[in-house]
């Protein structure tokens, strides 16, 4: 099997940090050509200096016209563009339905779900000139299990994985795959932000969250982040050619949350 992903052209939102630097770390450890974008200016500086071979674009996903900028700049750069992953995203408010601020709610969406739909807008063209290609959607298990607390998250990521039913129907004749990855608990700061947003609002010690979304994890341990990229890595690859339109989980079988 060939896992290797030379000649890929990829672009990765949010990709200075988190799942997306590792993601487009092994991207370019596999042998692709990466593209990434992210709002924070220093993070990009940072990886590109760790990455002399990467390109880099400052770039608020929900911003339709710095989407556009940013994937014109990826396809002049790469030459072409033939693989998208859609990593920005946002965790969103942690109350009940009836304490959620209409902003917090607007945002998640506008970054998750909106900032998705700009981004593989602006790339299919692309992809379809390249002869075809993949897109790979960073949902959540929360998308299949739901969320209490979570309403906002939980919805964009729930939509995220229509979108990604949707785009392997209409994409596919075009050649080019959609699949989505499923991350569970992933090691790193921002689900200890997770766990400390939820123990502010329940009133529960961080440790007896931890320690009850673990108990509900059929392998009862976090996941890293390096697992999720080795997975988009397999999809984008030559191996994953004929994977298209599944949502995978990465996860240690997370059997409910609550």
């Amino acid at each position: 099997m060939n896992f290797q992903c030379s000649g890929r052209r990829v672009v990765v939102t949010a990709g200075a940090s988190g799942i997306g630097a590792e993601i487009a770390s092994a991207l370019i450890e596999a042998g692709a050509a990466v593209h990434v974008c992210d709002i924070d200016r220093g993070r990009l500086d940072a990886f590109a200096a760790a990455h002399p071979s990467v390109g880099v674009s400052l770039c608020d996903v929900a911003d339709e016209a710095a989407v556009v900028r940013m994937v014109d700049e990826a396809a002049e750069r790469l030459g072409r563009v033939d693989a998208l992953v859609n990593n920005a995203g946002i965790s969103g408010p942690t109350s009940p339905i009836e304490l959620t601020p209409t902003d917090d709610w607007m945002r998640t969406y506008a970054i998750n779900v909106h900032g998705s739909f700009f981004c593989t807008r602006a790339a299919v063209p692309h992809l379809r000139r390249a002869g075809g290609g993949s897109l790979v959607n960073i949902a959540s298990v929360a998308g299949r299990l739901g969320f209490p607390l979570r309403s906002a998250y939980v919805g964009s990521k729930w939509a995220l994985i229509g979108l990604t039913k949707t785009w392997a129907m209409e994409l596919g004749p075009s050649d080019i795959g959609v699949n989505a990855i499923l991350p569970g608990l992933v090691e790193g700061p921002r689900i200890r932000s997770v766990i400390a947003a939820r123990s502010q609002a329940t009133g529960r010690s961080e440790a007896d969250i931890e320690a009850g979304f673990l108990a509900d994890i059929s392998l009862r341990r976090m996941v890293k982040s390096s697992e999720v990229a080795a997975l988009a890595v397999y999809l984008l690859s030559p191996a994953g050619r004929n994977i298209s339109g599944q949502t995978i989980s990465v996860d240690g079988n997370f059997e409910v949350i609550r």
